[in-house]
């Protein structure tokens, strides 16, 4: 893979489990090096999801590296199916946040959005386009039928 750019996750203490976790949640997803501390646990490495290659670290404990809502990933989840499975896994002992954003168990922002989601929010029919927006400002996880119904 020759990807000029890639997504660098500093984390306090937790690379290796978030790794582990990210692995399973994508499919076409594997672990592709890790780098051991001097008493073998997992300091941090490189993987991919669904082909995208990510690399990280444990930094700390250390107060400079926390994550921020300011950057998130955003996943396109195309059916229902995918959105319930990637909210509900990568939810799971983080927050739900409104508008199919989310914080994982690592602090950690991501976006399951339906690409359907953003085609209605750019309709040319600006009332349809509302419709849908004030729909999903009143949701967490996002439902695409409910935004179907909004649009009319």
């Amino acid at each position: 893979m020759n990807q000029k750019i890639t997504t660098f996750l500093m984390f306090n203490d937790q690379a290796g489990e978030a790794m582990e976790l990210y692995t399973s949640v994508f499919k076409n997803s594997r672990i592709l090096a890790t780098f051991p501390t001097p008493n073998g646990k997992v300091a941090g490495g490189t993987f991919e999801l669904d082909g995208q290659r990510f690399s990280c670290y444990n930094a700390g404990p250390h107060p400079n590296f926390e994550f921020s809502q300011g950057i998130s990933l955003m996943i396109a989840a195309e059916t229902q199916d995918e959105i319930d499975h990637f909210y509900d896994k990568l939810s799971k002992g983080g927050e739900e946040q409104p508008c199919g954003w989310l914080i994982d168990k690592f602090g950690v922002s991501w976006q399951v959005t339906p690409p359907i989601l953003m085609e209605m929010l750019g309709d040319p029919d600006r009332e349809k386009a509302g419709r849908v927006m004030e729909a999903m400002f009143k949701m967490k996880k996002i439902i695409i039928a409910d935004l179907v119904a909004a649009a009319g």
